[in-house]
């Protein structure tokens, strides 16, 4: 390899591995989001690989720090960084031309590798929007403890007073979920509950309806395995919204994994009432989520009071739960249950685990 070449590569190496480093502290350290800390910990692994198709040896032997001409030479602004958020975006803008630079000159010594570097090159511009644009809702969801999923036929007080009630008892996370509404209700219920869950600092997901979401200003929507494709449905809400996913398999759930959804859902975890199934996926799954990613993962079907020391054992942080809370005379306490039952499982546990 040239020497010069070698060594344009190699500092671009360095200042591509620092960029990541960068992004992953702030969404790791600042944002405290798990999918986006976990997004870049693959992106990290993926550009390693990369990397290791490039002769390392020839690359170190390369490197003349002390006689390098750019280590002197330095601008006022890129001195100065307002806050984090600030310190994010140009590590996320640096990302993408340091494997520019990578590729271009790649292509002198190995077309594979600077095929390889031009993805990572396109998957850094994904980072930077998932990150800047919806970075603080997936955070928001990160520390979501009840999800409660809302559907009127299945309340047994007023939908929007159970909603309301909810929210009061502390659930942090609220889905509509209508299969057989018309979309003009749909779409006036969906409003009614965004405005409520803006006002109370609380999501709001629409079940299967991308455009629904999108035009009440939900803050995502959620997926079935049936429905349109992650990046289908990513294409209509836009890279603010976030995206769940509900999974029912072993399979399912590693395929989940791998498109990286804002969270995924794992169910159902009992029978249930409200949605029989003739698959119970059963506490295993969630087991299995939570040791392969850090992903949020929501368990979801059956859930009560009774059985939700179990998820709490498997390492659950949140659960979904809907007649357990909707069905009930007092939906408020009802909610205030669930996050007592989920708060004293996190006391019992740190409680057990201290010196």
């Amino acid at each position: 390899m040239n020497r010069e070449i070698a060594r344009i590569i190699d500092a671009n190496i360095n200042r591509a591995r620092e960029a990541v480093r960068v992004m992953e502290d702030y969404a790791r350290f600042v944002l405290n989001d798990p999918a986006s800390t976990e997004t870049l910990k693959r992106y990290r692994h993926d550009l390693r690989e990369c990397i290791q198709q490039l002769p390392a040896d020839q690359l170190l032997a390369a490197r003349n720090t002390p006689a390098d001409v750019g280590t002197t030479i330095s601008t006022t602004s890129e001195r100065q960084r307002t806050d984090a958020r600030h310190v994010f975006v140009a590590a996320a803008k640096r990302l993408p031309e340091a494997l520019r630079t990578i590729e271009e000159y790649s292509k002198t010594i190995d077309i594979n590798a600077a095929a390889a570097f031009e993805q990572l090159r396109y998957r850094a511009y994904d980072l930077e929007q998932r990150i800047t644009a919806r970075g603080e809702r997936s955070a928001c969801f990160a520390q979501v403890r009840l999800y409660v999923l809302i559907t009127a036929s299945l309340c047994r007080h007023h939908w929007l007073d159970t909603a309301s009630a909810a929210i009061q008892g502390g659930a942090a996370c609220l889905q509509l979920r209508e299969k057989s509404l018309d979309d003009k209700e749909l779409l006036a219920r969906a409003r009614k509950l965004a405005a409520m869950c803006r006002d109370a600092n609380v999501l709001f997901i629409l079940n299967d309806r991308p455009d629904i979401a999108l035009l009440s200003d939900a803050d995502g929507v959620h997926l079935g395995q049936t429905d349109m494709s992650l990046a289908d449905a990513r294409q209509i809400v836009g890279p603010h919204r976030l995206v769940g996913l509900s999974t029912h398999t072993s399979q399912q759930l590693q395929t989940a994994i791998q498109q990286a959804p804002d969270y995924i859902a794992v169910g159902p975890m009992f029978d249930s009432i409200t949605k029989p199934q003739d698959h119970i996926a059963g506490p295993s799954l969630l087991q299995e989520a939570l040791q392969h990613t850090d992903i949020p993962i929501v368990p979801v079907g059956g859930i009560d009071l009774e059985n939700t020391s179990i998820l709490k054992k498997q390492g659950a942080q949140c659960v979904c739960v809907c007649s357990a809370v909707i069905g009930a005379e007092n939906p408020k306490l009802a909610s205030q249950s669930f996050i007592g039952s989920l708060a004293a499982s996190r006391c019992t546990t740190s409680g057990s685990s201290a010196p």
